[in-house]
């Protein structure tokens, strides 16, 4: 049962209003157990109104000019009729715990236009370049009407996997003369890519050529996910909105490929499930450092493994027997 405030919520989510959308987000990010507890009621009472929209990973090194490309390329959506949210994640400090959030910034023009949504989040230690609550705030985004979901990772290498595991299409950006076809053939984050774009094409053009094609022999050489598709490489330049309408085509095409095969809703319910296990582990993990027992023998076993009086394995396995 809905309280009066979340039924507001909803209300407002579901009518398209960003201000209320923007705090189901904040209530959904809380960690305080009684906000966790609302936000759950809120997002089963707008599940029913998701899964419209086209989820659209991107990720890249730093520098690759991520921010740049969606801001490109959602004004171009925008003057096509569509409304695009973006979850952009920002990196946490490991020392200080906090984010710098500039995404707004970097996305000026977008930030400004009322059919646009951003959304910055700190990772907070989560791995896989994305922050915790994405997918929760993906659905929340859906459920407002917007055509595009965009999830921009942290962009801190080739261990941001997670985000193709709560997109439909995850599309990877390149730099002109940033390796030969040996890096780009590193499995990880090249082997999930869908769509490989080398961006900045506008500074050095031959050279964003050369990329392409070394990018084109190293992907030939990764089995594809998918035997009805192979993933294609284009190159376009985000600053000068080169590339952007036939970069935004590809989607499409790879949409109505997967739709036409059956891949795509299949990929989307493969997704769920995980979705599902991951809140488990992360549950069982929870639940687990609660245990009374646990917190009170945990200091005590891990100062041991550090002075090495005990292996890590007979540590955790004690710890583990609590929950017999």
């Amino acid at each position: 049962m809905l309280s009066s405030a979340d039924r507001a919520l909803v209300d407002g989510v579901l009518a398209r209003q960003l201000r209320p959308l923007a705090k189901t987000i904040t209530l959904i990010e809380s960690r305080r157990d009684d906000h966790q507890a609302r936000a759950h009621a809120v997002l089963e009472a707008l599940l029913p109104h998701t899964g419209g929209a086209m989820r659209v990973g991107i990720s890249g090194v730093p520098g690759v000019g991520k921010s740049t490309f969606i801001e490109a390329l959602g004004l171009y959506l925008i003057e096509q009729g569509l409304r695009v949210a973006v979850l952009a994640v920002d990196p946490s400090s490991t020392l200080t715990g906090g984010s710098i959030l500039g995404d707004k910034t970097r996305m000026e023009l977008l930030s400004q236009n009322p059919a646009a949504f951003i959304r910055p989040s700190p990772s907070a230690g989560s791995l896989g370049g994305v922050a915790e609550k994405t997918r929760e705030t993906l659905l929340v985004c859906e459920a407002a009407g917007f055509d595009v979901v965009i999830v921009e990772t942290v962009g801190v290498g080739q261990s941001e996997t997670a985000v193709s595991n709560m997109t439909d299409i995850f599309c990877l950006l390149q730099l002109p003369n940033a390796g030969d076809d040996l890096q780009g053939i590193k499995k990880g984050i090249i082997e999930l890519a869908d769509l490989v774009v080398v961006n900045k094409a506008d500074i050095d053009l031959a050279a964003a050529t050369r990329a392409q094609a070394q990018l084109k022999t190293a992907l030939h050489m990764l089995r594809p996910a998918s035997p009805n598709w192979s993933p294609p490489v284009l190159t376009l330049s985000a600053l000068q909105k080169n590339g952007i309408a036939e970069f935004w085509a590809t989607v499409c095409d790879y949409r109505a490929a997967m739709s036409r095969s059956g891949e795509f809703d299949a990929k989307r319910r493969h997704q769920a499930q995980a979705w599902m296990w991951d809140l488990i582990d992360a549950g069982l993990r929870a639940r687990f450092r609660s245990h009374p027992q646990v917190r009170a023998e945990l200091p005590v076993l891990t100062a041991a493994v550090e002075r090495g009086d005990t292996t890590p394995a007979a540590a955790a396995l004690r710890l583990l027997q609590h929950l017999n």
